[in-house]
């Protein structure tokens, strides 16, 4: 059985929130992938949680990232429309 890598994927979930919105979404990833090999037993269920809690902070990094990033596109786009 391998071990998780529940803090390893908390700790990419919390830099996603705080520092570099790109980690959230490797956390993501990563978590939902190692809570599929739990569930299919073929990890370390001992850190479930943590892999749960590192997924959520991923995902809200994520939407944060995609929020900030419409937020660009319709300033660039306001911008644009405001030379004319």
């Amino acid at each position: 059985m391998r071990p998780h890598r529940g803090v390893t994927i908390l700790v990419l979930g919390i830099l996603g929130l705080v520092l570099c919105p790109f980690c959230g979404v490797a956390a993501w990833m990563m978590g939902n992938g190692d809570l599929e090999e739990m569930a299919a037993g073929r990890m370390d269920n001992n850190g479930r949680d943590l892999t749960n809690a590192g997924r959520i902070c991923g995902i809200f990094g994520t939407v944060i990232l995609l929020l900030q990033m419409v937020q660009l596109i319709v300033m660039g786009l306001s911008m644009v429309a405001s030379r004319n």
